[in-house]
């Protein structure tokens, strides 16, 4: 034991897991503020850059954090919990910043109501992230392992609403567009917003089993 001596016995884990979950707040409403501003090339392009580097932050904090989980000798849960979570939060921003690069490359023209919606969900599921996790590092005390699992409970919620938005958008798209290339751009966007929030319930999973093993 004693190279115990010589690494840290717990790393600052639940500042670098409220770390990320910023960035991808961050992400979410940059995001959002572009598909509200999308007719404007400038703002377009601000918010699109503002989307970038919450991603480039979340890398930092996910690459610091995973090289911590090797270098710490007492983690304050299991290390393959610590890993799934932060790998789990940074595929959230990954899949803002490819919703935002993906509307670029398809060159897509403008927002539609399901776009709005897709987007407004996506933003509160990343906020309902933030606050589960903003609370991992208390759930020793039952209402605050109360308050993170409703938390997760809701992310469920928000998630099933996008579900029915995507099927609805689907429905509609096929129905109703003519042209085959706007069918192809706006099915790959829906697709990927969705994907936020199913993502963000991957998010939530994990916080739960965290907190049904360790509180």
């Amino acid at each position: 034991m004693l190279f115990g001596k010589f690494m840290p016995r717990e790393g600052n884990f639940f500042e670098m897991f409220n770390q990320h979950a910023n960035r991808i707040v961050e992400a979410a409403h940059a995001f959002s503020k572009l598909v509200a501003n999308y007719g404007d090339l400038d703002l377009r392009a601000k918010y699109n850059q503002e989307v970038d580097d919450a991603e480039r932050a979340a890398d930092r904090v996910t690459h610091d954090c995973n090289k911590a989980i090797h270098t710490t000798f007492i983690t304050p849960f299991d290390r393959e919990q610590i890993h799934s979570l932060i790998n789990t939060m940074d595929d959230v921003t990954d899949l803002i910043q490819d919703s935002a690069e993906t509307m670029a490359l398809y060159d897509v023209r403008h927002m539609t109501d399901e776009i709005l919606r897709l987007t407004d969900l996506s933003v509160r599921c990343c906020e309902r992230v933030r606050d589960a996790v903003s609370l991992l590092g208390e759930i020793a005390e039952s209402s605050t392992a109360e308050a993170a699992l409703k938390t997760c409970e809701e992310i469920d919620r928000l998630e099933g609403d996008a579900d029915r938005v995507l099927r609805t958008a689907m429905s509609k798209l096929f129905r109703e567009e003519p042209d085959v290339r706007e069918v192809i751009k706006l099915k790959a966007i829906y697709e990927l917003l969705e994907t936020i929030t199913d993502k963000c319930e991957d998010v939530a999973n994990v916080i739960e089993g965290i907190i049904l093993e360790n509180s």
